[in-house]
């Protein structure tokens, strides 16, 4: 599995796939004060950010990819 979810931490590694997002739903339904580490993500399938859209959990750690970084800011950061 690319996420590895820890007390409060889902921590999110390499190719986060189409196959994780209902997990990844149902874990941060449960942890509602859950944190994101994206650092060690190198691609995040649409249907994950989804789930981070309507979630809306603290990102500790964002991709060290700045190309990923830029969209994934764009798409979760409040303006």
């Amino acid at each position: 599995m690319s996420i590895e979810f820890k007390r409060n931490l889902a921590v999110f590694r390499e190719v986060v796939s189409v196959e994780e997002a209902e997990g990844l739903l149902e874990w941060l339904q449960k942890k509602p004060t859950a944190k994101v580490d994206l650092g060690a993500c190198v691609h995040l399938h649409p249907a994950n950010l989804q789930v981070l859209m309507a979630a809306k959990p603290v990102i500790q750690t964002w991709p060290t990819d700045a190309q990923l970084r830029v969209w994934l800011e764009s798409a979760l950061v409040a303006h």
